[in-house]
């Protein structure tokens, strides 16, 4: 089901792991941010937009985690357009024999049956600096920032007031750096969350990866609260933070294992290791 967040604006929320992808009509179609998660809900979208008279004339994958860089023949053959960092981390994922079966190990047990990869990963890098979506609609900002994956972006559609931030900035998913990068992981999750606060005073919608569609205070207030945790895992403190714990939303109690699992591994002197996520 799409539910408008703003004119021109559209939300599908995946059942599992509240996935959001994002519908932004231009002149003669859409605009399709992360396209879901299953087969069924990635063809009851494409019959959607069917229904509504919008094809898809692009698609954008913030970051090349499997539940954002997923696609679906119905969904026709638009071009899907990340950062060039994006696109050059799934092409050396796909040229391995055995890409399928790594990926596949990685998806939830309850949809790995259910998540079709033909199409995973297949997306068009944008030149490095890239500040544009190259496309017949609103204007859409490219943010690129170090914090969650390698060439994460989010993406600032101007007029609309609206941004798509990727997996940052989630109300049910504590920040999720990539532990196993070079360099300091944590210091590169700040200057994601600075690089978004920068864009602060544009944004009357947030629409995080996974997790509720907020507003402006609620995009402030989620930047305040992932920097806390941040700087909590940085300094060996248990961040005092509403998505662990006791306090944690019903249904997503393990959220606190991927906390310990990044307090283990940081626990052992920055040991590279899996970060759930």
């Amino acid at each position: 089901m799409l539910t408008q967040v703003a004119k021109d604006v559209w939300v599908h929320q995946s059942e599992l792991i509240q996935n959001n992808t994002v519908v932004v009509q231009g002149r003669t179609g859409v605009l399709l941010i992360d396209p879901g998660i299953t087969g069924d809900e990635m063809a009851c979208l494409a019959n959607d937009l069917d229904e509504l008279g919008r094809p898809v004339v692009a698609g954008f994958a913030t970051h090349p985690d499997w539940d954002h860089a997923l696609w679906h023949a119905d969904l026709g053959e638009a071009p899907r357009y990340g950062t060039a960092r994006c696109a050059a981390y799934l092409r050396d994922l796909l040229s391995a024999p055995d890409w399928k079966t790594h990926v596949a190990e990685g998806l939830p047990p309850e949809i790995a049956g259910e998540t079709p990869l033909e199409l995973f990963g297949l997306i068009t890098g944008l030149p490095a600096g890239t500040t544009r979506i190259p496309w017949d609609g609103p204007n859409v900002r490219v943010i690129e920032h170090p914090a969650h994956a390698t060439g994460h972006a989010a993406l600032l559609i101007e007029e609309r007031g609206v941004l798509a931030a990727g997996d940052m900035l989630s109300d049910v998913l504590v920040p999720m750096p990539d532990l196993d990068s070079p360099g300091d992981p944590l210091e590169d999750y700040l200057v994601g969350l600075l690089t978004l606060e920068e864009v602060a005073d544009d944004v009357d919608v947030l629409i995080p990866g996974h997790g509720s569609v907020g507003g402006a205070e609620q995009l402030r207030a989620r930047i305040d609260l992932d920097r806390a945790y941040t700087l909590a895992l940085r300094d060996g403190r248990t961040p005092d933070d509403p998505r662990i714990g006791p306090s944690a939303k019903p249904g997503w109690e393990w959220v606190s294992g991927i906390y310990e699992g990044q307090a283990q591994q940081l626990s052992r002197g920055g040991e590279r290791g899996e970060t759930p996520g």
